[in-house]
């Protein structure tokens, strides 16, 4: 695998990386399979699209013990409602969904952050200038979050 840094962070990943939306297509049970594959073939950067509760639980499971081995990327301003991945600006909202992220996994940070789906300037603008900003910055300060 060969590494490189990401941007200005730091950080090295490896030029593949690991995404986990599929994971909810068998209800997860290939999970820790996939981290140890992972692991074996040196991929260290895990996207963290994983709508389903039950899925990041199953994320923090197979993390467990080596948390430190991978660099997480997780999205801010989603929500898990009646049984569907949404899109969010509610602040509360916001907030609940990324500590239950958080204690699912079994960690207190993730090494890169996203504002997940900004689809037009106005967007952007009200995330930027708003309280899902502010918390965003309130995280990377406190070493939890990196946007």
């Amino acid at each position: 695998m060969k590494y490189r840094e990401l941007g200005r962070t730091g950080l090295k990943v490896g030029e593949i990386g690991m995404g986990c939306e599929g994971f909810v297509d068998h209800d997860g049970r290939y999970t820790a399979a996939l981290f140890d594959r992972a692991e074996a073939a040196g991929v260290n950067c895990v996207d963290l699209y994983s709508p389903s509760p039950e899925v990041r639980s199953l994320v923090g499971a197979a993390l467990k013990g080596r948390r430190d081995k991978f660099v997480l990327q997780a999205h801010l301003c989603t929500a898990w409602k009646n049984g569907q991945y949404e899109r969010t600006r509610n602040i509360d909202e916001v907030r609940a969904s990324f500590g239950d992220l958080l204690s699912r996994l079994g960690t207190d940070r993730v090494e890169v952050g996203m504002i997940h789906y900004v689809d037009s300037l106005d967007d952007w603008n009200a995330v930027e200038n708003g309280p899902v900003m502010e918390y965003a910055v309130k995280l990377r300060e406190q070493g939890r979050y990196s946007p």
